[in-house]
This record gives structure tokens, C-alpha cells and sequence, in this order.
């Protein structure tokens, strides 16, 4: 069995970019993760908008984090995402990766991307390649 605190600790002391977005991990479990961000100033594009990139960011940290709950080292070898509606600065964007299948070697998940009136923001597939390495081992090696 995992220790997917662990897992989780390991992951989210050696990832910046996540802390710079303030995503904070509400439930996490294996092949499952659900989190939440909310919009600033700073990720609005031009049109006063959130940035795509920022949704598909907040999407990728939750795959990262559900496809290496297994305590694998996991890695996406493809993604897809569909921008369903805007979001602006103060939303609360509720993300949510679902495993759909872990295999050795590959696996699948779906990722949803809600604002706080339950709003479908985004949809995202991931698709996942198994290293074979530990999660908590890899972290070790980032401290060097």
C-alpha cells in the first residue's frame, strides 16, 4: 500500500510552480485528487480574463498529483484540454482528476475544472507514463 501522504508531502515541498498559484489540496487518495485555486490580478490575460495557461496549469498539477498517487514516478506523455467558460479574478476554481485506468506502464485520467457556481471552466485528458521510479525517491534527489 502507498503512503500517499508521503507521496503528496514529497511532491508539494518540491513544486513551486503550484505553491506560486496558490493551489491548496483538499482530498487526496489513489488515482484521486481534488484541489482548489482562486483567480488573481496576475493571471488575467489581456481581455480580463483568466489566462488559459493558468487553467491548464491548475488541471496538469492535479493529474501530476492523482497519476502519482500510486507512489510511481509518473509523467504525461499526452494532455487535451477544452476551454468551456471564462473565469476572473476572485473565482475559486475547484479542479478534480479522476483515474479512469492504471495499467504497468500507462494510465488515464479525466480532470474537471469548476468555478464556484459549479460552472464547467474546463475539461482535460491526461494520459500517463509509469517510470517504474518512486515518487519519494525522486524527491530525495531533488535535495541534492
Amino acid at each position: 500500500m502507498t503512503d500517499t501522504n508521503l507521496v503528496l508531502k514529497t511532491m508539494l515541498d518540491h513544486d513551486n510552480f503550484s505553491a506560486w498559484m496558490g493551489i491548496v489540496v483538499d482530498e487526496y487518495r489513489e488515482g484521486y485528487c481534488k484541489l482548489h485555486y482562486t483567480i488573481t490580478e496576475a493571471m488575467l490575460n489581456g481581455f480580463g480574463i483568466v489566462h488559459g495557461g493558468i487553467v491548464f496549469s491548475g488541471s496538469d498539477s492535479a493529474f501530476a498529483f492523482a497519476c502519482n498517487s500510486h507512489g510511481q514516478l509518473s509523467v504525461a506523455l499526452d494532455v487535451h484540454i477544452s476551454f468551456i467558460n471564462a473565469a476572473r479574478a476572485g473565482d475559486v476554481m475547484t479542479v478534480e482528476a479522476k483515474e479512469l485506468h492504471t495499467g504497468n506502464k500507462v494510465s488515464f485520467y479525466d480532470v474537471t475544472t469548476t468555478n464556484e457556481e459549479g460552472k464547467i471552466v474546463a475539461v482535460f485528458k491526461g494520459t500517463a507514463y509509469r517510470t517504474g521510479k518512486k515518487v519519494v525517491d525522486a524527491g530525495k534527489d531533488a535535495d541534492h
